[in-house]
């Protein structure tokens, strides 16, 4: 048998039986005081159910799209060793692309917290 095979047949029932085990061994008793919400032992205010503003995760998106730039843009020294012109210019276009979503979402008012 192949050390590959091996290797996935033993992680696949490791975490197959570590799966059952997670969902059997628990012991589920909700009671009054677990499921009110915590508000630093002051009593609750209003309701902890209360759904996230759009704008939360307009920001939230913008933030992961500029992290995801800056991993797609991290490599670049390493590949400009290769076929600097080629790497310059994919890397530009990436900028360009970003800039000018920024500058849309801008321009909208996206950006905008308050109303």
């Amino acid at each position: 048998m192949n050390l590959i095979t091996l290797m996935l047949i033993f992680s696949l029932a490791l975490s197959t039986a570590l799966i059952m085990v997670s969902f059997w061994l628990p012991l589920n008793s909700p009671d009054t005081e677990k499921l009110s919400p915590y508000e630093c032992g002051f009593d609750p205010v209003g309701s902890a159910r209360l759904p996230f503003s759009i704008r939360f995760f307009l920001i939230a998106i913008l933030f992961l799209l500029f992290d995801l730039e800056i991993a797609l843009l991290l490599p670049t020294p390493w590949a400009s060793q290769m076929h600097p012109a080629n790497t310059l210019f994919w890397s530009t276009i990436i900028l360009l692309i970003l800039t000018i979503g920024l500058m849309y979402e801008w321009a909208q008012g996206g950006l905008e917290w308050a109303e």
